[in-house]
């Protein structure tokens, strides 16, 4: 049986599942500094972003069979020599699209009434300037009607193109890999009744005309040229909203910083930022942007998705 260690947590059903298959699980955090001495004796790691397994590490572990990423991304790891050192690399896509899209639609939500300023003011304000508080939120505004601009339309964007149109937005996605995509919606689940629909994708420079809201559910390589930044912001309509719970530099932002300044963006919600576990305090600070510190996947069903699916897909390997 292998010897497999769990170095970023898992969900306590996909820990069972790889026990009671009969293998040794340990789940007590290795530092990234010991991990080079202590990692050779396992034959699996799993991780989740904290932990990097570079190239430098994989060529340490001649007894590693299998990578293991609770989540999506895979920047956090080497891949391509993993695979040159028949390592398998496995992640868990699918578990937690729903988690992180309801969090985007929520967002959404907080940034078209101001929910997140409320929350914060209410609690010091609220005794002393209620009516001042209330009329500098007068000028909310509804989702139903608005245009939904979607940028990266794999399982993340699908899910939160389904929650838009079931909200009444209407959804423009953008996606380079095809030029439509037929999807369902769930309208009433227990009853097994589903809407089945094609939407066709924008080219980037129609929908960021367009849009009211946009959404970013796409990879990205930290290093890369941001998705948006100065020139994308000024194609944008005048009062946009923005969402990020893709990845930190997706958005440039010290040009997001510029455009919620000159009123082009109205709001903006991240929940992932630049320099993660430290995002720069001018972001921290600042009264239209809404905060979360990237808790995309962190719902109690997709952890345990996660989890399972994790446990599953290293428990086939190694039949």
């Amino acid at each position: 049986m292998a010897k497999i260690l769990i170095n970023d947590g898992i969900h306590p059903d996909g820990e069972k599942l790889l026990k009671d298959a009969g293998h040794e699980v340990h789940t007590t955090k290795i530092s990234q500094e010991e991990l080079p001495a202590k990692l050779p004796a396992y034959d699996v790691i799993c991780v989740r972003s904290a932990t990097k397994v570079r190239a430098d590490l994989i060529d340490q572990c001649p007894n590693l069979k299998i990578i293991g990423r609770g989540g999506v991304g895979l920047d956090n790891i080497d891949v391509d020599h993993a695979a040159s050192k028949d390592i398998h690399v496995i992640n868990t896509p699918a578990a937690s699209s729903q988690a992180v899209a309801e969090l985007a639609i929520g967002q959404m939500f907080s940034l078209a009434r101001f929910l997140y300023d409320a929350d914060r003011k209410m609690p010091v304000q609220g005794n002393t300037d209620f009516k001042a508080l209330k009329k500098s939120y007068a000028k909310g505004t509804e989702l139903r009607g608005k245009t939904l601009g979607i940028i990266g339309f794999g399982r993340i964007g699908q899910e939160v193109a389904r929650i838009g149109l079931g909200i009444g937005m209407d959804v423009m996605p953008v996606d380079m890999a095809f030029d439509e995509m037929r999807i369902e919606v769930d309208i009433f689940r227990s009853r097994n009744a589903a809407l089945s629909l094609t939407l066709p994708t924008a080219e980037m420079d129609e929908m960021l005309a367009e849009a009211d809201f946009i959404t970013l559910h796409v990879p990205f390589k930290t290093g890369g040229r941001p998705l948006i930044g100065k020139e994308e912001f000024a194609k944008m309509k005048d009062g946009v909203r923005l969402v990020n719970s893709a990845r930190g530099g997706a958005i440039n932002e010290a040009a997001l910083l510029e455009a919620l300044e000159s009123g082009k963006v109205a709001g903006a919600a991240l929940d992932v930022f630049d320099n993660e576990p430290t995002p720069r305090q001018d972001i921290l600070s600042h009264p239209r942007i809404a905060l979360t510190p990237h808790i995309g996947a962190s719902t109690q069903e997709a952890q345990r998705k996660i989890g399972l699916q994790l446990a599953t897909q290293i428990m086939d390997i190694l039949k």
